[in-house]
């Protein structure tokens, strides 16, 4: 069983060697990182390069100016048997590949929770599960997105109806976790597996309070509803 851990960087310097020592002591010689660096301006791309570590695979100098498509270009590379979504600047604790791997052999989709941390790593909760009610559900998670891109793996067959991405959706995790409760089986691990660090550079905020007002929200579930049904009833 090979792994493709697919990560976005984009101004990451501070905190990415220590995100990828936590994910490459865990990988196997036949598995790969792909980085898609969104145009990065500091030292990020140098740091990853610093490395020489045939594993890593990075494509540099991508212009989407979005996390969101930047993770689709990063899937599009992956070659392996199972995916690994991963963020730049959290750190995986040092069971997480071992651990979920044993849930992806019976699941298409697995969601970890994590403990969240400020970014010093100082415990900010315990659970990011408990705080926003993370569980099954497409309608619960319609309403209320629980799903958190950087503590889901999936097996190789959910890029087949996932990619690529439709043109406007709010954000990557909840166009996957959908997808997936349409198309496969999801399964909520309740055991943390990584530290998701918060700071003022924090790309996403899923399932914790927004700051989009409610006209926004809504236009962008129409949208995603929209794109669902499009992909997943009328081409089946």
């Amino acid at each position: 069983m090979s792994i493709s851990v697919c990560m976005t960087t984009y101004n990451g310097e501070k905190y990415i060697k220590e995100q990828l020592d936590s994910i490459l002591c865990q990988l196997g010689e036949d598995d790969e990182v792909i980085i898609s660096d969104d145009s990065s301006t500091d030292q990020t791309v140098n740091i990853i390069k610093s490395y020489n570590d045939k594993r890593i695979k990075l494509f540099e100098e991508q212009k989407f100016f979005s996390p969101t498509y930047n993770f689709e270009n990063s899937l599009k590379y992956a070659t392996k048997d199972f995916i690994f979504l991963s963020d730049q600047d959290d750190v995986w604790l040092p069971a997480k590949v071992a651990t979920v791997l044993k849930y992806l052999k019976e699941h298409d989709l697995v969601v970890s929770d994590c403990i969240v941390v400020d970014e010093d790593l100082k415990v900010l909760d315990e659970s990011f599960f408990g705080l926003v009610n993370s569980g099954n559900g497409f309608f619960k998670n319609f309403v209320k997105n629980t799903y958190i891109g950087c503590c889901m793996a999936f097996r190789r067959s959910v890029l087949e109806y996932i990619l690529p991405f439709p043109s406007k959706i709010a954000m990557h995790d909840i166009w996957i976790g959908l997808s997936t409760e349409m198309k496969g089986t999801v399964f909520f691990l309740k055991e943390p597996q990584i530290l998701y660090r918060r700071h003022e550079n924090t790309a996403t905020l899923s399932g914790l309070k927004s700051k989009n007002n409610t006209v926004f929200k809504l236009y962008y579930r129409f949208l995603l509803l929209y794109q669902l049904v499009k992909r997943h009833i009328f081409n089946s």
